[in-house]
């Protein structure tokens, strides 16, 4: 699919989640339930929502940081633009990082990647920031669990999430051994190469790792400035398990998740004692954020690099029209100089 044909698809794309979220603004306001909320929200301390927007611009500049540790062969330009459409695919497809990692191996196929490298740096991208995700789930576990961090301790919400945690990172770890053992079967090469791009990412350290930890943890606390603008805010431990948690949500293919993680999240905020109405509207300020801010940014990045693309073809074929006209020339040239 070329940019002509994409660029319709994405503007369709973009059309289909302002009407998602008008339609959500309309409940809100229509819904006798839910109009606390909107109250909630026309109250918030601005002061918390500029915080929750710089985290959430942070997180974006993490993550262009880590990209970049795996394609460290593209120039410092495109590359960072190749993460901010990566991080607007995301948030502007369904399926969210599945999304994402499809539109990104297009881009990176089209600056000239072969498939087996992207295949295995972006799997290797996406290992490394999954294994965050569960560190991140099993460490705010055991501090609910051993009473370290202030909320509810019991096993269901504390020691459950660590259980989880670990059987997801074993189960994978096994896979990939498994398939390393058996060299006559059909090998999933995302799988064993992501894993294998991970382990060699974090065996050979690099300060661009800190961009794996920034992705995850800015973007945690733009939605827990969120929650302090409501005037009531989330304990770490709770804050980290209920975002987790509730991000499962966004797995359900909705463009831009709208709705559906609204749901996931402000259910797993309430879950970990969080009062409801504040949960709810700062789950609805911190997605509009988390939206627009890596959406827009995409978008910008997509069509740069799309007009950078232009250029290059366009100097590409003068080149080619001028060395096809240099040729006769020569040709004459070596003619004469011959008789």
């Amino acid at each position: 699919m070329n940019a002509t044909t994409r660029s319709p698809h994405i503007l369709r794309r973009l059309v289909s989640v302002l009407l998602g979220s008008g339609v959500l603004a309309s409940l809100l306001l229509a819904v006798p339930g839910l109009k606390g909320v909107t109250t909630q929200i026309a109250h918030l301390d601005g002061g918390w929502l500029v915080a929750a927007v710089a985290l959430e611009f942070g997180s974006c500049l993490a993550f262009a940081v880590i990209f970049r540790l795996f394609f460290n062969e593209l120039p410092s330009g495109p590359a960072r633009k190749l993460a901010w459409v990566e991080q607007g695919a995301g948030a502007l497809l369904p399926g969210g990082g599945v999304g994402a990692l499809a539109a990104g191996g297009w881009l990176l196929h089209q600056r000239g990647l072969s498939k087996r490298r992207i295949i295995e740096r972006s799997s290797g991208l996406f290992f490394l920031t999954s294994a965050v995700n569960i560190v991140a789930l099993v460490g705010a576990g055991a501090l609910l669990a051993t009473g370290l961090s202030a909320g509810p301790d019991d096993p269901l919400r504390s020691v459950a999430p660590i259980v989880g945690g670990i059987l997801v990172m074993v189960a994978v770890l096994l896979v990939s051994i498994l398939t390393r053992r058996s060299p006559g079967r059909r090998r999933p090469a995302w799988l064993t190469a992501g894993i294998d791009s991970a382990r060699s990412s974090i065996a050979r350290p690099n300060w661009r790792l800190v961009g794996a930890v920034g992705y995850l943890g800015l973007d945690i606390a733009a939605l827990g400035a969120t929650l302090a603008a409501t005037g009531r805010p989330v304990p770490v431990a709770p804050l980290v398990l209920a975002y987790l948690i509730g991000y499962l949500a966004n797995l359900i293919p909705i463009p831009g998740g709208f709705g559906v993680l609204e749901g996931g999240l402000a259910g797993a905020l309430v879950a970990y004692h969080a009062p409801a109405t504040q949960a709810a509207a700062a789950v609805v300020v911190y997605h509009a954020i988390a939206f627009w801010i890596p959406g827009l940014g995409g978008l910008l990045g997509y069509f740069l690099l799309r007009d950078q693309s232009h250029m290059l073809a366009l100097r590409r074929r003068r080149a080619l029209r001028a060395a096809q006209a240099a040729a006769p020339k020569r040709s004459s040239t070596a003619a004469a100089l011959a008789s």
